[in-house]
C-alpha cells in the first residue's frame, strides 16, 4: 500500500541528505583517481525530499564535444552563400496547425531535411 505521508522528522532527513551530498562532493573532489576528469553534481530538494545526481567521465570521454575554431572570412562567405541559396529554393514558411503549433512548410522536396543545395 502506498501512502503520501510526510516523514516523521523532515529536518533530520534534510540534514542527513546534506551530509550525504557533502560526502559525495568531498570524495569526488579530493580523490586523486578523478584527476583530469569531468564531474557534474546536481542536487534539488525541499524540506520533505532531496535528490542528488553525480555524473563523471574521463578526459577522453567521447561525449565531450570540442568547440570548433572560428571560421575564416572565406568560410563565412561560403556558408552565407549556401544559406541564401537554400532560402531562395526552399522558401520556409511557418503556419499554425489546428492546435496552434507552428509548423514549417517548404516549397521544394527534401528541404525539411536540410537537403536542397550542395
Amino acid at each position: 500500500m502506498l501512502t503520501s505521508r510526510p516523514a516523521e522528522t523532515p529536518s533530520a532527513l534534510w540534514s542527513a541528505a546534506r551530509v550525504g551530498a557533502a560526502i559525495i562532493l568531498s570524495v569526488m573532489t579530493l580523490t586523486s583517481a578523478y584527476a583530469g576528469s569531468v564531474i557534474d553534481l546536481s542536487c534539488v530538494g525541499a524540506a520533505m525530499n532531496f535528490n542528488c545526481v553525480a555524473q563523471w567521465a574521463t578526459a577522453g570521454d567521447p561525449y565531450v564535444r570540442q568547440v570548433p575554431e572560428a571560421l575564416g572570412e572565406a568560410e563565412k562567405a561560403r556558408v552565407l552563400a549556401r544559406d541564401h541559396k537554400w532560402l531562395a529554393r526552399c522558401r520556409p514558411v511557418v503556419e499554425r496547425d489546428s492546435y496552434g503549433v507552428g509548423r514549417y512548410h517548404y516549397s521544394a522536396p527534401g528541404c525539411e531535411f536540410g537537403v536542397g543545395t550542395d
